[in-house]
Formats: C-alpha cells, sequence, structure tokens
C-alpha cells in the first residue's frame, strides 16, 4: 500500500455534482454511461464516462448527486473526453456510486 502525505491529499479536488444528462456510450469497450454533471458556479458542467450500467438506469442517474474528482487531467476514452472522475464502491463486477445523504450545494468540496 502506497501512503500518501496529507499534502498530497489536500491536492485531490473531490467535489458534489449533480447528473444533468445521461447518454448510452456504445463506442466504449465496456458498457458505459456518457454523464453530464453540474457542478455548481465556480466548475461549471463536466462531462465523463463511468461503467455503471449494471447497478443504474439513465432514468435512476438524472438528478442524482455524486462525488467526483474534478482535478485530473482530461482523458480520452474511445470517441470521447472525459473531464473528471466519478467516485464509487468498486467490487468485482459493480459499482455503487458515492453521495452525499442530503442534498447540498453543487461544488461543495469534500474533505
Amino acid at each position: 500500500m502506497n501512503n500518501l502525505t496529507w499534502s498530497e491529499f489536500e491536492r485531490v479536488d473531490m467535489r458534489v455534482g449533480t447528473i444533468l444528462e445521461v447518454k448510452d456510450f456504445p463506442e466504449a469497450r465496456n458498457p458505459a454511461y456518457k454523464l453530464s454533471i453540474d457542478f455548481g458556479e465556480m466548475l461549471g458542467v463536466k462531462k465523463t464516462s463511468a461503467q455503471i450500467t449494471t447497478q443504474y438506469s439513465k432514468e435512476d442517474l438524472i438528478g442524482r448527486q455524486i462525488i467526483a474528482v474534478v482535478n485530473f487531467p482530461k482523458k480520452q476514452i474511445a470517441t470521447f473526453m472525459s473531464e473528471c472522475l466519478v467516485l464509487g464502491a468498486v467490487n468485482e463486477k459493480d459499482v455503487t456510486l458515492l453521495h452525499p445523504d442530503l442534498k447540498v450545494e453543487n461544488g461543495l468540496k469534500i474533505g
């Protein structure tokens, strides 16, 4: 296990966002959705893909708040440019999204 220093951890910018739009992503190697997520006034809307099709329908995701890392460099995934990383608990076959228990303001920092 690699230990992080406190200053390294502080550089990871995790924020709350609300999923606005969900589209199928047939070009992805593994089943995935394309997500548009609102991170509030300061960060705006960011796009990403997520392999969460076994746990969530597109309809279940619209309006759901999630936690994502927003300060990774953009990453090309097939024909799509991902701008953030949605966080979830991962087992062998499923991802369960992390989210706040109560509705909070989009863009709030996780700390």
